[in-house]
């Protein structure tokens, strides 16, 4: 019989790390690993299951906080190391150690980063989210006109020093960010320390330091030098622009990879604008609403007749109910509903990625009063987080 624990102390976190590395086709981690990695692990956030004394599944997760659209930031739990040992796959482990984690998690909302993207929709995450993977020519884009601030690059030491202050400082700007915990950080600088060649650059604009940059350049066989931007973090338009023409003068580059917003307008900021390729377009925000009313009256909601949308939480039956959304709020109420829809595909429109019309297009969902459902999540700017774990 599976049996849900909290994990406590150093031994467990070390055995409960070696459990998800297996699940993901990697060995334990070594004592030195070890040391980067146990910062990372958070008390009374790590669940492991159990049969007897043997340690078959894992999941965490780690405190943190969301900005939703309307701009308000509620606290988060950003869920990792999720993995269950392969000679216990399909027995209800995985099911298991989600129900205990959502039915526990001091938070109304959490999300994560899916491996397999068939996994997680019956636990009641959606796809909320998606990012765009650009590459730009760097020998062609030319970016008109000068700097408006400046920039200065940092040292390894400080640049671990500045980035989280910086970071913090600047806030969540766009919904879907998350703020960072401080083993994020630890993570952070461990990538930078093993990529040796990675870069920190910081903007300064008339009110002090605004943005920050860390990339890496590589070489391939045939000598192209490629730019793969790790982290691009601005307070405003003048840093992020500033910032885009410094990457596109460095010399001895070819080629520029980052991850973007669908809607990000980097397009525009080149006088070619078909210097800028879409390489990829993959999923990024899985979200989960933990407690639906909370998180459905912590966003805002466009001009449009109100709405009745009954939500089925299997996972979750507490937020089972019918919620009329409205431009002035929402409330529970007992009226007939007007579309019902799993908490899963509810959170796939919180954010406003995809619309309630495309679901009912693709069967996914019944309802009617799509116009207004619509008009009422819909956002002026798509999600992007821009924070891996």
């Amino acid at each position: 019989m599976t049996e849900i624990r909290v994990l406590h102390d150093e031994a467990q976190f070390r055995a409960h790390t070696t459990v998800f590395r297996r699940a993901m086709h990697m060995g334990p981690p070594s004592d030195d690993d070890w040391k980067v990695v146990l910062p990372s692990y958070e008390p009374e956030r790590v669940l492991a299951a159990f049969d007897g004394d043997e340690m078959i599944g894992t999941t965490q997760s780690y405190g943190s906080s969301l900005m939703v659209p309307g701009g308000a930031v509620v606290p988060h739990a950003a869920i990792s190391r999720v993995g269950v040992r392969a000679d216990y796959t399909r027995r209800g482990v995985l099911t298991a150690l989600m129900r205990e984690q959502l039915s526990k998690l001091p938070d109304p909302v959490a999300t994560l980063r899916a491996s397999e993207g068939r996994i997680y929709g019956r636990f009641g995450y959606g796809l909320a989210g998606r990012w765009r993977t650009v590459e730009v020519d760097a020998k062609r884009a030319v970016i008109a006109g000068a700097m408006t601030g400046r920039v200065r690059m940092l040292g390894q030491d400080e640049a671990d020093k500045l980035l989280p202050e910086l970071h913090e400082s600047i806030g969540l700007t766009r919904p879907g960010q998350i703020s960072r915990w401080a083993g994020w950080w630890a993570r952070a600088r461990d990538r930078k320390t093993e990529a040796e060649n990675s870069v920190t650059v910081v903007h300064s604009g008339p009110d002090g330091d605004d943005g920050f940059i860390t990339y890496k350049v590589t070489t391939d066989k045939n000598w192209k030098h490629e730019m793969s931007i790790k982290d691009f973090v601005c307070a405003n338009e003048d840093a992020w622009r500033d910032l885009w023409i410094y990457v596109s003068r460095v010399d001895l580059v070819d080629q520029i990879e980052v991850d973007v917003a669908l809607d990000d307008p980097v397009s525009w900021l080149f006088e070619d604008p078909r210097v800028v390729h879409t390489k990829d377009i993959f999923d990024e925000i899985w979200l989960r609403l933990v407690d639906v009313p909370r998180m459905l009256a912590a966003r805002t909601y466009g001009p449009a007749e109100p709405v009745v949308i009954e939500v089925r939480d299997t996972l979750l039956p507490a937020n089972d109910g019918r919620y009329r959304v409205a431009p002035d709020g929402v409330e529970r109420v007992e009226d007939q509903p007007d579309i019902t829809i799993p908490v899963d595909l509810l959170g796939a429109v919180y954010f406003g990625d995809t619309t309630f019309s495309q679901l009912v297009a693709t069967k996914r969902i019944e309802g009617t009063r799509l116009a207004d459902a619509d008009a009422l999540f819909a956002v002026p700017c798509k999600p992007f987080c821009g924070t891996f774990f």
